[in-house]
């Protein structure tokens, strides 16, 4: 059996460095991404994902391409198992369906409110959740809870929350984006959001809003609020893998800069070996 073991290894290793040289060979950066996805990604390229991507290609002399899909259920076993692109550049750190980079940024769950309400709103614990209209994203197929959400249960807010697909009308372009507009219309006083989704939509507000990060997240452990992404690859494409470490090291600044032209809230990133 041990052999057995051994063998499928050794012939999952050959397939992968046979289709890593495949890639270098046709001299493609294949990236697996979503084609409405602000302000990740989208088919007109214009996330920061996409402009990510684009420095990557050229930094490796690479033609950039991409394999489209819907990030939803699904989304790794039909793009990156399924060996139709190599890099997906958005996932948590030491993601269990692939191997994972160093992480590139770590951003926060947000609060988004009007300025002019002037609410101040900054902790989970804040006696004024009470009473607000409070939004927050649904997220995956069957509609489960985010981390601010399960936080507002634990303290018996409910019945003022209200959920909002994270998916929405996947025929409408951006949207993630109807959660922040229920926040600028005034359907509800304010938005439960992951940071990049709030930073970006917030900055496109007709209005001016609010982002601030939530503080007391610790109070409700495990539940997490903070998170570091990394980019992704196949299990066992080291090579591809390490690569993109080293561009990650070697522009971190620059990274950096780009994310923060999205209005992503970004915290200290917590350093991971990116390999193991």
């Amino acid at each position: 059996m041990r052999r057995l073991a051994e063998h499928a290894a050794i012939v999952l290793a050959m397939t992968l460095g046979t289709a890593a040289a495949a890639t270098e060979q046709a001299g493609e950066l294949r990236v697996c991404a979503d084609p409405n996805n602000m302000p990740f990604s989208n088919r007109a390229e214009q996330g920061f994902e996409n402009r990510l991507a684009a420095m990557m290609a050229e930094q490796f002399g690479l033609q950039l391409s991409y394999t489209w899909w819907a990030h939803r259920r699904g989304f790794i076993r039909n793009t990156l198992k399924a060996g139709k692109c190599d890099v997906v550049l958005g996932v948590p750190d030491h993601f269990e369906m692939a191997e994972t980079t160093k992480p590139y940024y770590r951003s926060t769950y947000v609060f988004v409110t009007r300025q002019d309400r002037h609410l101040e709103l900054a902790s989970l614990l804040d006696p004024q959740l009470h009473r607000l209209k409070i939004g927050v994203h649904l997220i995956g197929d069957d509609g489960n809870n985010a981390p601010p959400a399960e936080a507002l249960g634990e303290q018996g807010i409910v019945d003022n929350v209200r959920g909002y697909s994270i998916y929405g009308d996947y025929r409408e372009p951006d949207p993630p984006a109807r959660l922040i507009g229920a926040v600028e219309s005034g359907e509800i006083d304010v938005a439960a959001a992951w940071g990049p989704l709030g930073g970006y939509f917030a900055r496109r507000s007709r209005v001016s809003l609010v982002v601030t990060p939530m503080q007391d997240g610790e109070r409700f452990a495990p539940q997490q609020f903070q998170f570091s992404i990394s980019m992704g690859v196949r299990k066992g494409d080291h090579a591809l893998r390490d690569r993109l470490n080293d561009f990650i090291d070697g522009h971190r600044s620059e990274i950096t800069s780009l994310l923060r032209s999205y209005g992503v809230p970004l915290v200290e990133t917590q350093t991971s070996a990116g390999g193991g």
